[in-house]
């Protein structure tokens, strides 16, 4: 399948007009066999609670009849098993669909088509689920443009629901500019409506896409392409006199602007715009703010002390200043995700106050490393630091709460994390750095 893919990519990239008509025939036994393998153990189940390791039992006869209801053009995806995840900071819960293990399988294996034939489409604007391509690199590329680029004016931007609003005819019409196969068209038109189970009942899904599914972002970044990529760059950035920049990671995006009047225009067409696709601004989410060399002179004739900030990928972007006293975009982590990475350490630390201590310190550990590797990057090491010591305050009150007497007191608190220390922060990112990036801004 991988030199079948290779070519596919091959001719998508010499024409991107091209229609590929034939393209079901690829998810045969060997390559179902192969997404099998590469999906993660251990993940929750659908409806039926199959889990990976239950479908390998019988792997080969679980593929072959798998194929053989491709092929016969039977196979039904199963309803997606409704469950909700916390929303940051809110009372408010966010729908996450579970599908079944064997229809994460065939998801992966028309992701990899798609992915093959749009890699070559996808703008150098959008980094989202796409390969040798993270967030890092957007945060890299966005300091670039406001840094280094004439942008004055910032336009922060929140899609109501995206991946709840999706139209399902706007996706496949997106879908059949480049796919020509109608099987394989069926197969991801049933995945859309396949519906969800909540509570032993079967609901229909007229709008959105699987999400927790493995074809989601693939589907995802295939609406925005055509929606807000695309848009941006040929009618948006060519109508404008001044500099315009978009850096967009899926439904999360911002925009920069060298004139006000042109971000402002922007914002209305962008209503326009998503509203033809039946998507929507969230309007107490969205804001144009001054921002850049002249931010903090516009902040003090408005009578503000410091120019306004934006969130974007779990950082808060505010304006600094460098050594040299030259103008500097600079990060921190954002509040809401660490006030929410906090209660979600205490609720678990509460849990789990009275189990091993090693195991304990050891889980720790390791959520502070996974938590480095992400945040510790040029300018965020005090606020890294500050979140580390706040994890040591959870520590000492919970573990003091393992019986009813104290186990520790501040003195003694040291001396245990002297035997089992908590990791220190050192920047993992230099966001400087873009040997990598450098073709996206030429």
């Amino acid at each position: 399948m991988e030199t079948k893919l290779l070519r596919i990519a091959e001719l998508a990239k010499s024409d991107p007009k091209m229609k590929f008509t034939s393209l079901t025939h690829l998810l045969n036994e060997h390559s179902l066999a192969q997404c099998h393998i590469e999906l993660p153990n251990k993940k929750a189940t659908g409806i039926n609670g199959t889990t990976k390791e239950q479908y390998g039992e019988n792997l080969k006869e679980n593929i072959e009849d798998l194929v053989s209801k491709l092929k016969s053009k039977s196979y039904r995806p199963v309803p997606v098993r409704r469950m909700y995840i916390p929303k940051l900071n809110s009372n408010k819960k966010r729908p996450l669909g579970i599908p079944e293990h064997e229809d994460k399988i065939v998801q992966k294996g028309i992701a990899k088509i798609l992915n093959t034939i749009y890699e070559n489409d996808f703008l150098d604007c959008s980094f989202g689920f796409r390969p040798n391509r993270n967030c890092h690199d957007a945060l890299k590329i966005l300091n670039h443009y406001i840094e280094k680029r004439s942008v004055n004016y910032v336009v922060d931007v929140d899609i109501k629901g995206f991946f709840d609003n999706v139209d399902h005819k706007w996706m496949m019409e997106f879908l059949k500019l480049r796919i020509a196969d109608p099987n394989l068209l069926r197969i991801i038109g049933r995945f859309l409506k396949g519906g969800y189970m909540e509570e032993g009942k079967k609901y229909k899904t007229d709008t959105g896409t699987p999400q927790g599914g493995v074809i989601s972002p693939i589907l995802a970044n295939i609406y925005l392409h055509y929606v807000l990529d695309l848009w941006f760059e040929n009618r948006v950035r060519k109508q404008c006199k001044g500099q315009a920049y978009m850096v967009r990671y899926a439904d999360d995006f911002v925009c920069c602007f060298q004139y006000k009047s042109e971000a402002l225009d922007f914002f209305q067409s962008l209503k326009l715009r998503l509203k033809k696709f039946k998507l929507e601004i969230a309007e107490d989410k969205t804001k144009i703010i001054s921002f850049g060399k002249f931010a903090e002179k516009d902040a003090k004739q408005k009578g503000n002390s410091k120019p306004e900030t934006f969130d974007f990928l779990g950082f808060t972007h505010y304006c600094g200043r460098s050594k040299k006293g030259d103008f500097r975009m600079k990060r921190k982590s954002s509040s809401k995700k660490v006030k929410s990475k906090l209660k979600e350490s205490k609720e678990w630390l509460k849990k789990n106050r009275s189990k091993n201590i090693h195991m304990i310190m050891d889980r720790f550990k390791r959520s502070l490393i996974g938590y480095y590797n992400y945040y510790c990057i040029t300018d965020n090491t005090p606020s890294v630091l500050n979140f580390r010591d706040k994890i040591g305050y959870l520590l000492f009150k919970w573990l003091n709460r393992r019986s009813q007497r104290k186990s520790f007191t501040w003195e003694k608190f040291r001396l245990f994390l002297s035997k089992y220390p908590l990791p220190s922060p050192r920047v993992k990112v230099n966001i400087y750095d873009l040997r990598k990036e450098i073709n996206y801004i030429l």
